[in-house]
């Protein structure tokens, strides 16, 4: 289970799915990652679409981890009531901010969640009183640092004990800075350190969202010594393997 991997501090690591098509994300959940990362906070697809990928990725085995649009109490309902195995809350940036998103999550008495599971409790045909009971202790819940007021408010923010990960977004992270893009400079490198020993200090879990998945990239991001890397996106995939085979298509045929 993701959450017990979780609290184990076991590495895991995963990919992110943003195009719509419901095979691509079956096709995710079969490559045999430790999670799927669907982004529903930048890509276009529909909650209709999200559902389908929530239910193709969970035939596979593999736990279904969403991030949702910043701070949005519907659709954070509404992704939860998919049956997710874990939800993340970008930019999050207080720890009053962080107070509200976890209530979204939980059902009293830990949170303020409405009540109104559809898929989360197979549409009534599983335990409802047991999926009540028992979410809170099933759901991972992430935060993502990707501001400098985050790291400011580190301390604050780790006292909330329903934050399950920390996951660094090192992009917006350095725009924050008024260095978007330099991620992999000294400045970034030396902010993004401290705060992930400080993170360690107070045996928390862990994790980097990497803006690309060549050897070297993914190598630097796991050389900071975290448990949760995740790394290359569906249409990454595509584009890369679709130019691969083209050259060697023109060197074969047209040379």
């Amino acid at each position: 289970m993701l959450k017990e991997k979780i609290q184990n501090k076991e590495k895991m690591i995963g990919m992110y799915v943003q195009l719509a098509d419901i095979s691509i994300a079956r096709i995710a959940g079969l490559a045999g990652y430790d999670f799927v990362w669907v982004d529903t906070e930048h890509s276009y697809m529909s909650t209709e679409t999200l559902l389908g990928h929530v239910l193709a990725i969970k035939a596979t085995g593999t736990p279904v981890i969403v991030r949702v649009p910043q701070d949005d109490l519907t659709y954070t309902k509404k992704v939860l009531e998919m049956g997710v195995d874990g939800i993340i809350f970008p930019m999050v940036k207080t720890a009053t901010e962080s107070k509200r998103l976890t209530d979204y999550a939980l059902y009293p008495p830990y949170g303020a969640r409405g009540f109104g599971p559809m898929n989360a409790i197979d549409y009534g045909f599983a335990n409802v009183r047991e999926y009540m009971k028992t979410t809170h202790n099933k759901l991972g819940i992430f935060i993502q640092i990707e501001h400098k007021d985050t790291i400011e408010n580190l301390d604050e923010i780790m006292q909330n004990s329903d934050i399950d990960g920390y996951i660094f977004g090192p992009n917006d992270l350095s725009g924050s800075y008024n260095q978007l893009g330099d991620v992999f400079g000294d400045h970034i490198t030396n902010i993004m350190k401290a705060a992930i020993q400080k993170l360690h200090d107070n045996e928390k879990y862990i994790g980097i969202a990497s803006g690309g998945y060549a050897e070297e990239t993914v190598r630097h991001w796991s050389s900071f010594g975290v448990h949760m890397l995740s790394a290359g996106a569906d249409f990454d995939f595509l584009r890369d393997g679709a130019l691969r085979n083209r050259i060697a298509l023109e060197q074969i045929h047209k040379s």
